[in-house]
C-alpha cells in the first residue's frame, strides 16, 4: 500500500532515542518510523537531507488574546508565528481577552470568534478566578484541558484567586480528572514592595524586579503546593523561574503530591542584566532573574526536574511597550516569544550546555501533551499519532530581524540574537503549515482539540 508522505533521511528524535531514518504518514496519522534508507512507496517524499525530525511543538502557555483584543495578537498573526518557531498545536489561556473564558458560554463564544483564524492545531485552558468554582465542570464538559488561576493580580480583567478558591479549584481538579495551573507569586508581598519602591519616586528597570523578588515567587508555590497536597488535586506551576521552586516541586512528587512545573525560554535564554538592557521588551511577570540563578533553573533542566518548557507568548502593541522606555512601570509585562522558543533552546541547550534532543522532546512535546490530555494524539512520533512534525536545521547559524517576526507588531526581547538551530519546516497532519519564511497553508486549517477524559 502507498503511503501519503515519507519524510526521510533524517535525525529522528522522539523521547526516548534519536537514530537516522523517517517517518511514514497516511491519513494524517503517523504509520510507522524506519530505520536507516528504507525505500518506502510514497505518493509525497520529503527528504530533510539529515536535518533533525522533532515530534512537533506542543506550546501549552501563549496568549493570543482573542477575541475583544486581537488588535495586540490574534489568533491569525499568533498561530503563524507558532508555525514559524515549530509550534503545532497550542494551548491558549483565558485572560488578555474580552470577555476571559471563565464559564461554558464565555468559552463557547471565544470559540466561535477563532475557529477560522489558526493555522495549526490548538486547545482552550479555562479561567479559575475568584467566583467562578461553579463553572469549572461545565468549562471541563467543553474539553477545556485545564483551569488557570493567578494567586497575585493579573492586571487585566480577570480576578486573582485567594486559598479558598484555590482550595476548591484543586478539589475539583481532583474529582474532574483536570489540572490546576496557577501563576504563583504572593499578591501581598509584591504589592507591598511595588508601593514601597515607587513611593521613593523610582521608575528605573530594576524597579520591577526588585519588585517582585524570588522569595515573593518560593512562598506561593510553596503554599500552591501544600494545597494540592491536602486536597489530592492536581497542580501545574506555570513559568517558575527559580530553582527553589523547582526543588520544592521535586520534594513533594516524592511525598506523592500531584505537581508538575513548567519554565520557559525567556527565563533561561535572558538574566536580568539583559533586561536593564533591552528594556520595556523584556518585562514580564514574575520578572528575569540573576545570572546565578538562570544556571541554577538550567542545572534543573538539565537533571530533568522540569516537567515542560512553554513560550508565555504574551504580545502587546509596540506603543504599550514603548511607553515604559522611562518609567518601566508603564510598559506591558509579557515577551513575544513563540516564534524563538525552539530556537532559543536549541542554542542554549543543545549546543551551549548538551541538553539531549530527546529532553528536549520530552520538555516541549511530549509532557505538556501528556499533563494537558492530548497525548499520544499530540506530543509523539507513535503509530496513530497525528503527524505533527517540526523540522531543524540544528547547525543553521542565524540572527532574528523584526521582519521575521510573524506576530502582529514586530518586536521582541530575542530581536538581534543570533540563534543556533532553525526551524526549516512545521507539518500539521501531514500538511506543510510552513516552510523557509512561508506560511503554506490558510486560516482556518487549524482543528480544536479538546482534553482527552
Amino acid at each position: 500500500m502507498q503511503a501519503d508522505l515519507y519524510v526521510k533521511n533524517g535525525l529522528v528524535v522522539t523521547e526516548e532515542t534519536a537514530f537516522h531514518g523517517g517517518v511514514v504518514i497516511t491519513d494524517g496519522k503517523i504509520v510507522e518510523l524506519v530505520a536507516g534508507d528504507t525505500a518506502v512507496a510514497a505518493q509525497e517524499v520529503i527528504d530533510v537531507k539529515g536535518k533533525a525530525i522533532l515530534p512537533g511543538i506542543v506550546d501549552d502557555h501563549v496568549h493570543f488574546n482573542e477575541p475583544g483584543r486581537e488588535h495586540w495578537e490574534g489568533y491569525q498573526a499568533g498561530s503563524m508565528a507558532a508555525a514559524a518557531g515549530g509550534v503545532t498545536t497550542f494551548m491558549e489561556m483565558p485572560l488578555n481577552a474580552t470577555p476571559p473564558s471563565i464559564d461554558r458560554e464565555k468559552l463557547i463564544h471565544k470559540r466561535t470568534a477563532v475557529k477560522d483564524q489558526s493555522v495549526v492545531d490548538y486547545a482552550h485552558w479555562g479561567g479559575l478566578v475568584d467566583n467562578n468554582l461553579d463553572e469549572l465542570e461545565g468549562l471541563h464538559e467543553e474539553g477545556v484541558i485545564a483551569f488557570k488561576g493567578f494567586m497575585s493580580e493579573s492586571g487585566v480583567d480577570f480576578k486573582r484567586i485567594n486559598d479558598d478558591v484555590l482550595y476548591g479549584g484543586l478539589v475539583k481538579s481532583r474529582e474532574l480528572g483536570n489540572v490546576v495551573g496557577v501563576h504563583a507569586e504572593s499578591e501581598y508581598v509584591t504589592r507591598f514592595l511595588a508601593a514601597q519602591i515607587q513611593a521613593t519616586g523610582r521608575i528605573d528597570r530594576s524597579a520591577w524586579s526588585e519588585s517582585r523578588p524570588p522569595a515573593a515567587e518560593l512562598e506561593a508555590d510553596k503554599r500552591a503546593i501544600y494545597w494540592a497536597g491536602v486536597t489530592g488535586g492536581n497542580l501545574h506551576i506555570v513559568h517558575t523561574t527559580i530553582a527553589a521552586g523547582i526543588h520544592a516541586a521535586a520534594q513533594a512528587k516524592q511525598e506523592g503530591v500531584n505537581v508538575t512545573v513548567e519554565t520557559c525560554p525567556h527565563y533561561l535564554f535572558f538574566d536580568n542584566d539583559d533586561f536593564v538592557r533591552i528594556g520595556p521588551a523584556a518585562k514580564c511577570a514574575p520578572p528575569l532573574r540573576a545570572r546565578e540563578e538562570v544556571e541554577n533553573l538550567w542545572e534543573c533542566v538539565l537533571a530533568g526536574m522540569v516537567d515542560t518548557i512553554a513560550s508565555d507568548h504574551s504580545p502587546c502593541p509596540t506603543a504599550d511597550k514603548v511607553k515604559g522606555n522611562d518609567d518601566i512601570w508603564q510598559a506591558w509585562g509579557g515577551i513575544t516569544g513563540v516564534q524563538a522558543m525552539l530556537p532559543a533552546l536549541l542554542t542554549e541547550g543543545v549546543h551551549k550546555r548538551g541538553l539531549s534532543l530527546s529532553l528536549l522532546v520530552r520538555l516541549m512535546s511530549a509532557n505538556p501533551a501528556r499533563i494537558f490530555g492530548l497525548y499520544p494524539q499530540k506530543g509523539s512520533l507513535l503509530p496513530g499519532s497525528d503527524a505533527d512534525i517540526t523540522i531543524v536545521d540544528l547547525d543553521k547559524t542565524w540572527t532574528l530581524a523584526a521582519e521575521d517576526l510573524f506576530s502582529r507588531h514586530k518586536h521582541s526581547a530575542y530581536v538581534g540574537y543570533t540563534f543556533q538551530g532553525q526551524v526549516v519546516r512545521t507539518i500539521v497532519r501531514g500538511t506543510t503549515v510552513y516552510e523557509d519564511g512561508q506560511i503554506k497553508v490558510k486560516p482556518g486549517f487549524g482543528n480544536l482539540l479538546q482534553r482527552i477524559r
